[in-house]
């Protein structure tokens, strides 16, 4: 499970609905994404997560 993407998003007030929008996701698969059902975003999609949430892609999907 990606606890750090979820709370990075929750802290920057947004939606799964609304980030998803922002990055170009559906917001299922941003849903995947959190719960670690889908653990393989390509390297553009983590830096453009990354960037929307003010975080850099080792904090949100390398860290414990």
């Amino acid at each position: 499970m990606n606890y750090n993407l979820k709370i990075a998003r929750i802290k920057n007030n947004l939606t799964q609905a609304e980030l998803a929008k922002k990055v170009g996701i559906t917001n299922k698969y941003l849903s995947q994404l959190e719960t670690g059902k889908s653990k393989n975003p390509s390297k553009p999609l983590m830096e453009k997560i990354a960037k929307c949430l003010n975080c850099t892609v080792q904090e949100l999907f390398f860290e414990d």
